[in-house]
Formats: structure tokens, C-alpha cells, sequence
């Protein structure tokens, strides 16, 4: 996959085309289902589309392991990173934070050693501090879930209707860069308000599946039964 972020990654809008795909940002396989055209690379890629981005989370496990993920795929495709998932998850202790947090020098170096994940010692330095800045986030808020549902955008502030036109441009929101900055604050490292905002797509605190995407619905109704988590 190529590493252009704009052409490669859902996280980064405008949405992702290539020449052979069709202007609306859709495609439609040989089943007749039709998804967003940025996944369309790989049945895996497309499994992660329908079954994963855009659907509204709140376990702890998995938004650290997202926004650490997001920050490891800066500069690459998102692709490269889901290919890797497993192999991060290993190395990185399943992404418990707690023992994330814990990790020494030589766990870096075993880190910058291991051959399955993206080898960038900054970024995996990273991991470490925000594991243990997510620690403090937890008992400030009740939980990681409850500081980063705050910056759901209001419906009011969203498109009316959510298509390539619509998206085309938009790397960030106000959220996305009010998050950045507060979590900077707080010494959060490899966050950025284009970061955050791709986190903020995969784990549906906003829903950028395009109209006409199969998967857009049933990410609204998953939405719909959500209870969003409060600070406790």
C-alpha cells in the first residue's frame, strides 16, 4: 500500500480515491454490497470497515489501543498498521495499560527489535508515557472512556448529509483539536488534532461512513443503543 496518508488511510478525509475508483467514494463488490471505497484493498480491510470503524465504543482496552495505533500509523497507511494488529498486540501486552505503563528500557529495546510491528523508537517511547498518562486520565474521569466521549460533536455541528463532497477536506474538527491540545497538556505525545480525529471516526464518536455505505446504518443503530459514558 502506498504510504500517502491522503491516499491510504480512513482516518484521513478527504476520502480516499484512487482513479479507478467511482466519484461518489463507494464501491460496490461482487455480492452487491456496497462500502466506502477506502477499504475495498483487502477482505480484511473490509471486514474492519463493516465491523469495527465507525461503531461506537467505550471498552478501555481498545480505545488505548486506538489512539496508540493512530499514532504509530502517522505517515503510513492504516492498512499497514491493521495488518500488524496482532504483532502489536503482542508486543505491547494487549494494549493493558496497566502493563503497558510498567515497561522499561529493555522493553523498548525488545520493541525496537521485533520485526512485526512499525520500529519507531519515538513512537514506542510514546506508548509508554501515554499508557501511563492514561492511568492518570482514568482516575481523574472514572474512566478513558467517559474523558473521551466529552468531545462528541454535537449533531448540530455535522453534515446533514455525510458524502465524499461533504468530507472532502476535513482532516480535523473543533473536537479533535480541543482533545489534541488538552491531552498535550496533560503530556500526551503523538496525538495531533488529524490523529485524534481518525480516532475519533474508528471508535464512532463521529460517524463518517458515506451515505449509501452499508455499514452506515447499522452504524447509526449501534449508535442509537449506546449509552454514552459519563464522569463518574
Amino acid at each position: 500500500m502506498p504510504d500517502d496518508p491522503i491516499l491510504s488511510m480512513p482516518g484521513s478525509i478527504p476520502i480516499p480515491i484512487t482513479p479507478a475508483e467511482p466519484p461518489t467514494g463507494l464501491f460496490t463488490d461482487s455480492s452487491h454490497t456496497t462500502r466506502c471505497a477506502w477499504c475495498q484493498a483487502s477482505a480484511s480491510y473490509q471486514y474492519y470497515h463493516d465491523t469495527e470503524w465507525g461503531f461506537p465504543v467505550k471498552d478501555e482496552r481498545r480505545l488505548f489501543e486506538k489512539i496508540c495505533l493512530e499514532g504509530f500509523q502517522a505517515g503510513l497507511s492504516w492498512l499497514t498498521i491493521l495488518n500488524k494488529r496482532e504483532a502489536f498486540r503482542a508486543g505491547f501486552a494487549n494494549f493493558e495499560m496497566a502493563r503497558v505503563a510498567q515497561f522499561d528500557a529493555a522493553d523498548a529495546q525488545r520493541l525496537v527489535l521485533d520485526a512485526g510491528i512499525v520500529r519507531h523508537r519515538g513512537k514506542i517511547a510514546s506508548t509508554i508515557n501515554n499508557a501511563r498518562r492514561a492511568l492518570a486520565l482514568q482516575q481523574e474521569f472514572g474512566s478513558l472512556a467517559a474523558y473521551f466521549w466529552r468531545y462528541e460533536p454535537v449533531p448540530s455541528s455535522r453534515p446533514a448529509l455525510i458524502t465524499r463532497q461533504t468530507l472532502n477536506g476535513v482532516t480535523t474538527s473543533p473536537e479533535s483539536t480541543a482533545m489534541s491540545k488538552d491531552l498535550r497538556k496533560r503530556g500526551w505525545s503523538f496525538v495531533g488534532p488529524t490523529t485524534l480525529y481518525a480516532f475519533m471516526q474508528a471508535m464512532g464518536l463521529v460517524n463518517d461512513h458515506l451515505e449509501g455505505c452499508h455499514a452506515r446504518r447499522r452504524a447509526l443503530d449501534a449508535k442509537a443503543a449506546f449509552e454514552v459514558p459519563r464522569v463518574g
